[in-house]
């Protein structure tokens, strides 16, 4: 099979991945520049803000497993390609030389075994870095199950490494994906995160250590393959930040790409859920909240007409109006409509003196949301509603998030 065939077959199985930020797009080229509906270019970004475009492959989509929501499962029939560890090198250099990437995105499919796979994977990125002097960023997808001396061998090699969790739950994993198990994907996760802690002590005591993983290691988590509430899943993506110093994890509508008896009745979510779900994760891993505080046993799927912050901000209205003259930067992080920008803002400004609501407009904080939370000088310029659904419904109307899915770095 020639390169190019090859090429169209794995960036096209790529795109089922979205550890690349990028994914879920699917603008057609209507006769003007670009098309994001073709894969094999995805976009990550830099901890300062760049945009990073990436190759994004599979290695093979060839696979012993038999996973119920994988359209590469083995018994699936569909075009099937493998390429060598040399063939990816030459292409992510030549894509390179020719300006159209900065770095590879690298997965695949789990052939003879997940040691033998790593293999692959590891000399891929051996050939870059040695041979071809490669000194752009390199994200590779770690097979469970494989070794951890292998996983060590990569971990020198690569910038970022990926271990799919795939499911929020074992009885999940159990049942659409028998070959796998929480413990082969909790062991190179743990092995990963030890790693890099003693790393990064080595590297304090000695400069020239070579670097374990420096962008740290992220995964994936399909939502809705097995009815699971959204509770569940912010609860399973908590717990993969706490023990494992996740730096992201990544989720995943279920998509109904082929036939299955156990995920026939599975209904495709709406992509208004898979976004609330990511605004989510970002209150637990920016603005201090925990899973137990969004969401509960009692209510343990968010209402899709707001975002998770405004709702968890009504039904706690007991809380508010919050006086921002006196409020702490934790508390003005819980203000819907403020992050830590706004928070930092005020502080820094009522510093030197009382804030009044003339001052917020010349500190260009925007009040759209926050005014049926707060208090400025004692003052309430918020609604007045008689019951939390009434606020509910006020707010969802102005939520630009409840008809369609955004950019995860959105505001």
């Amino acid at each position: 099979m020639e390169v190019l065939e090859k090429l169209k077959i794995l960036t096209d199985a790529a795109k089922y991945d979205v550890s690349c930020s990028s994914s879920n797009s699917n603008r057609v080229n209507k006769g003007g520049l670009g098309n994001t509906s073709v894969s094999g270019i995805c976009h990550s970004w830099s901890e300062d803000g760049r945009c990073i475009s990436l190759l994004k492959i599979l290695y093979t989509n060839k696979c012993i497993y038999s996973c119920e929501y994988c359209i590469n499962k083995v018994e699936n029939y569909i075009p099937r390609a493998e390429f060598t560890p040399q063939e990816v090198v030459d292409l992510t250099v030549n894509f390179y030389r020719r300006n159209y990437i900065e770095g590879l995105f690298l997965s695949s499919g789990v052939i003879k075994s997940p040691d033998y796979t790593m293999e692959r994977l590891i000399e891929v990125a051996r050939k870059l870095r040695e041979e071809e002097n490669f000194n752009g960023y390199i994200h590779m997808k770690a097979i469970p199950g494989c070794s951890e001396e292998l996983l060590k061998r990569l971990g020198k090699l690569v910038d970022r490494v990926s271990v799919n969790i795939e499911l929020p739950t074992e009885k999940s994993l159990v049942l659409l994906a028998p070959q796998k198990s929480y413990g082969s994907i909790f062991k190179p996760m743990t092995s990963i995160s030890n790693n890099i802690i003693e790393n990064i002590e080595d590297r304090k005591i000695f400069k020239n250590a070579p670097m374990f993983i420096p962008a740290g290691q992220t995964t994936q988590m399909i939502v809705g393959a097995n009815g699971e509430s959204d509770f569940t899943i912010i609860k399973r993506a908590q717990f993969l930040y706490n023990e494992f110093s996740m730096k992201r994890v990544y989720y995943s509508n279920y998509v109904p790409v082929i036939k299955s008896k156990l995920t026939e009745k599975i209904v495709e979510s709406p992509k208004i859920r898979e976004h609330r779900i990511y605004q989510a994760d970002f209150l637990i891993r920016f603005y201090g909240f925990n899973a137990l505080q969004i969401l509960s046993d009692k209510n343990p799927n968010f209402d899709l007409r707001i975002d998770p912050k405004a709702n968890w901000a009504i039904d706690n209205i007991d809380k508010f109006p919050i006086e921002i003259n006196r409020a702490t930067y934790e508390e003005l992080l819980k203000i819907p409509g403020f992050g830590p920008t706004y928070a930092r803002r005020i502080i820094g400004a009522r510093s030197h003196c009382a804030l009044k609501y003339d001052d917020l407009t010349t500190l260009k904080i925007s009040l759209k949301r926050a005014k049926n939370f707060i208090t400025v000088g004692g003052v309430y310029r918020g609604i007045n509603y008689s019951t939390r659904e009434k606020l509910k419904e006020y707010i969802s109307l102005g939520d630009p998030h409840r008809c369609e899915q955004l950019s995860f770095f959105g505001d």
